[in-house]
């Protein structure tokens, strides 16, 4: 979906790779630097159009860190305290540091700064992009009419995509498929993926085994049929149907690995993209901030 939208001439398609956001977790400099090219090359082999839509670092935008500041002196604790990614670590609190805490306030203002009216989300993502709309409410009502409150947009065919243990599919978990892996390991994590223990020689039910559900995402509805006939047919192999799903992840996105092989061997060209892409996204997100400065009574910043 993000692909389409960047493409789209109606629309001003806003996307960033969150390395602030990372920090919660990633401590180490080199892992965060190596992941933020990882994201890019993988959005830049599957084809965002930079030229169209706006693609950056977070962190090469430093006017979002003033607006959380601003967000935050009216973000209740309570509120916060609410957030699915604080609750989810709420029992171990000594693993919480603050930045975790105050997560959607950094959203809001990764939102906010841009004037946008939707926001394409996940389902899991909705209480963010109503935190958003709260605090950019309480702005508007405490300073007057400053930053647009904005919609979320979710498919109607938003589904969700299983794991290698058939739990939702999340880095997360630990239990993704990465398609740009290198292809002996790709492979690897294929074949770990979790069956039950029905023998070969008996009919099985495609519609229960995660791999099948893989399959049938980047397959047309002949092949998918095919195979399901296979596994209803009996003396059909979990690990055959693993080979299969493998072989057709590489055959499927064969360009886009390949794109992506060679942006991650040419990191000065997704410099490039995320340089520009900044700074076309700095001239409104200044705006946007001197707007907020003026209406909470700080100086405005002139160019």
């Amino acid at each position: 979906p993000g692909i389409e939208l960047s493409r789209d001439k109606a629309n001003e398609a806003f996307f960033f790779i969150a390395d602030m956001h990372s920090l919660t977790t990633v401590k180490d400099p080199e892992i965060l630097r190596h992941n933020t090219y990882s994201v890019a090359a993988s959005w830049l082999a599957c084809g965002f159009d930079t030229e169209n839509g706006y693609f950056y670092r977070q962190s090469d935008v430093p006017e979002v860190t003033e607006l959380t500041w601003y967000l935050s002196c009216l973000a209740p604790f309570p509120m916060l305290a609410n957030a699915h990614s604080f609750k989810d670590k709420s029992s171990r609190l000594h693993e919480v540091n603050s930045g975790l805490f105050t997560y959607p306030v950094l959203m809001a203002a990764d939102i906010l700064l841009y004037d946008a009216n939707i926001v394409p989300v996940g389902k899991d993502q909705i209480q963010h992009v109503e935190m958003c709309r709260d605090l950019a409410g309480a702005f508007n009502r405490a300073f007057g009419e400053t930053l647009v409150v904005p919609e979320y947009r979710m498919r109607e065919d938003n589904i969700t995509v299983p794991g290698i243990d058939g739990q939702k599919m999340s880095k997360s978990y630990g239990n993704e498929l990465v398609i740009f892996q290198e292809t002996a390991a790709l492979k690897k994590r294929v074949m770990k993926i979790q069956t039950d223990s029905t023998p070969v020689e008996e009919p099985k039910d495609p519609l229960t085994c995660i791999v099948y559900q893989l399959y049938s995402l980047i397959s047309t509805q002949e092949e998918n049929d095919s195979l399901a006939a296979l596994y209803r047919g009996g003396n059909f192999g979990y690990g055959t149907a693993k080979t299969m799903l493998f072989e057709k992840i590489i055959s499927h996105f064969s360009k886009e690995r390949e794109k992506y092989t060679w942006y991650m061997a040419n990191k000065a060209e997704i410099e490039k993209r995320l340089t520009e892409g900044a700074e076309k996204a700095g001239v409104i997100a200044f705006e946007v901030l001197c707007r907020v400065r003026e209406k909470v009574g700080f100086k405005k910043f002139t160019i």
